[in-house]
C-alpha cells in the first residue's frame, strides 16, 4: 500500500479542488486507520473533488522537512491554502472537517 513512499490513492483529472497529504511512519495500525478514515471522509464529504497523496517517512525520511512534519500520521492539506495540518488517525470526524475547513454534508454554511 505505502510502497516506494509515494500512493496516489485518488487521481482527478485536472485540479483537485482539495489537496491532502497524509504523512505515515510504515503500515502500523495508526496509520491503516488514518488512511481509512481520511478515505471516508473525503467519500462522504469532497466526493471527486480531492487528491490524496500518501508519504511513507520509512522510505522517505528526508520528505518530512517539506510540511515540517513531527508526528504522524498527519494530514496537510496544501490546497486550498492556507497549509493546515492534522495530527493522529483522523478518528474524530467533526476536528477532521473543521480542521480542514470544510462544511459537513447536510449542513448550511453558517
Amino acid at each position: 500500500m505505502f510502497a516506494g513512499g509515494y500512493v496516489f490513492v485518488v487521481r482527478l483529472a485536472g485540479m483537485a479542488e482539495f489537496q491532502l497529504r497524509l504523512y505515515v511512519a510504515g503500515k502500523t495500525a495508526k496509520s491503516q486507520l488514518a488512511l481509512k478514515n481520511l478515505r471516508r471522509l473525503c467519500e462522504t464529504h469532497l466526493a471527486g473533488r480531492y487528491e490524496i497523496e500518501v508519504i511513507d517517512l520509512l522510505v522517505n525520511p528526508t520528505l518530512a522537512a517539506g510540511d515540517q512534519i513531527l508526528a504522524v500520521p498527519t494530514l496537510v492539506r496544501k490546497f486550498p491554502e492556507p497549509i493546515r495540518k492534522i495530527i493522529g488517525d483522523l478518528s474524530n470526524e467533526g476536528k477532521v472537517l473543521v480542521g480542514l475547513d470544510v462544511q459537513p454534508i447536510g449542513k448550511a454554511p453558517s
